[in-house]
């Protein structure tokens, strides 16, 4: 195991962890912090079963992955509890999840209809694809210096640290997504 097989398998790894663990702090949160910690629960969950599909392992009916990107996107877009930026960045990921399900899935098809492997090829389209590396790399250099605690010399003077209500955990939970997504569109 090596290579791309590998990075997946940690993909599922990470983003399986992170997918439980939002998961079961939904009912120790109050009812108006549920929404965005379900989103990434959901999310880190659907993000695993993909990366366990792209890995060789049991891949999940692409129907499920594309429901659950879709109910994303729709979930992002309900305001209970979370803030725009917050909204608009599940939004993005709930897309490329979207777009990414749809592409191996159209790519899986493609290529077993003319006999061939259904990793033989990469899928999707370059500059969609290119467009969500930038955007998910930018959040995560946006969002890691975040987590510095406030008193060591790597923050900037700019940096406000975490927002009113925002927790390390949640903030790290987001990145970790983020990394997965820039994972799994590398490998794809």
């Amino acid at each position: 195991m090596g290579g791309p097989e590998l990075v997946s398998w940690l993909v599922v790894g990470v983003c399986g962890g992170t997918g439980c663990y939002c998961l079961g702090r939904l009912r120790r949160l109050p009812p108006g912090g549920r929404q965005g910690r379900a989103l990434e629960g959901a999310m880190g969950l659907a993000m695993a079963l993909m990366a366990a599909g792209m890995a060789g392992g049991p891949a999940a009916p692409a129907g499920v992955l594309v429901a659950v990107s879709a109910t994303t996107v729709l979930g992002a877009a309900l305001p209970l509890g979370l803030r725009a930026r917050h909204r608009a960045h599940h939004a993005v990921e709930g897309a490329g999840m979207l777009y990414m399900a749809l592409a191996m899935g159209g790519a899986a098809g493609a290529h077993a209809a003319h006999g061939g492997p259904s990793g033989a090829a990469p899928a999707g389209v370059p500059v969609l694809s290119g467009a969500l590396l930038v955007y998910c790399a930018l959040y995560a250099l946006r969002t890691a210096p975040r987590l510095v605690p406030a008193g060591t010399a790597q923050r900037g003077a700019g940096d406000v640290g975490l927002g009113a209500g925002e927790d390390e955990v949640a903030v790290a939970c987001r990145l970790a997504l983020t990394l997965g997504m820039v994972a799994m569109v590398l490998v794809m």
